[in-house]
């Protein structure tokens, strides 16, 4: 029976460091959404010609990929225009998911992780079996977002307030990784869940 597990999380949740256990110290295969996401929209993907299609030429380097930073700076401003880009990119993402999922069964592998930031707000949970969210305090959250990316509180406190509030995705995982603490204690919770799980 193949089993796949959902992991999320918020900026600054300590996500990636947990993935990076999953992967390297446990020995699962982790598919990851933000990968997924750039390898998408790679010249010669059909993400990619949609998107010069719908933007234009402008939003291209010299080398012809996809200058994330000005495309990024023309959506952030723009609902329309953000609500277009991810009508393009959301379903390619899911398709390159999938099409990984498939082929990691067809492997042999009996149990493998998605780690997809907006799982609950994209309402992805369909995709996964199960899910863990990596949680900290909103607090925490913040301090760490300002030390990682050098931001002021203001700018930190933004970024936070623009996903789902982590309280609330709490009530939504079928298990909650405290990550307040140190991350030895956190790999601990995810060796605990995944016993439970009967997974390792």
């Amino acid at each position: 029976m193949s089993q796949v597990i959902g992991i999320t999380g918020g900026i600054a949740s300590g996500k990636s460091s947990v993935s990076q256990f999953i992967r390297e110290e446990l020995g699962f295969t982790i598919i990851d959404a933000d990968i997924a996401a750039r390898e998408v929209v790679e010249p010669g993907q059909e993400a990619y010609q949609e998107i010069v299609e719908v933007f234009g030429t402008d939003v291209l380097l010299t080398d012809t990929s996809i200058d994330r930073a000005k495309l990024g700076g023309i959506i952030f401003y723009d609902e329309k225009k953000r609500r277009k880009l991810n009508g393009i990119v959301h379903p390619a993402v899911r398709k390159r998911m999938l099409q990984q999922k498939e082929t990691a069964f067809e492997l042999g592998e009996k149990v493998l992780f998605m780690d997809i930031p907006l799982l609950f707000e994209s309402k992805l949970t369909h995709m996964v079996d199960k899910t863990i969210l990596i949680y900290v305090d909103e607090r925490i959250q913040l301090e760490r977002l300002m030390k990682r990316n050098g931001l002021s509180e203001v700018e930190a406190k933004a970024r936070i307030d623009s996903q789902m509030p982590l309280v609330e995705k709490k009530e939504l995982a079928d298990a909650v990784i405290n990550n307040n603490g140190s991350l030895l204690e956190s790999q601990k919770q995810v060796k605990q869940v995944l016993a439970e799980w009967e997974v390792i």
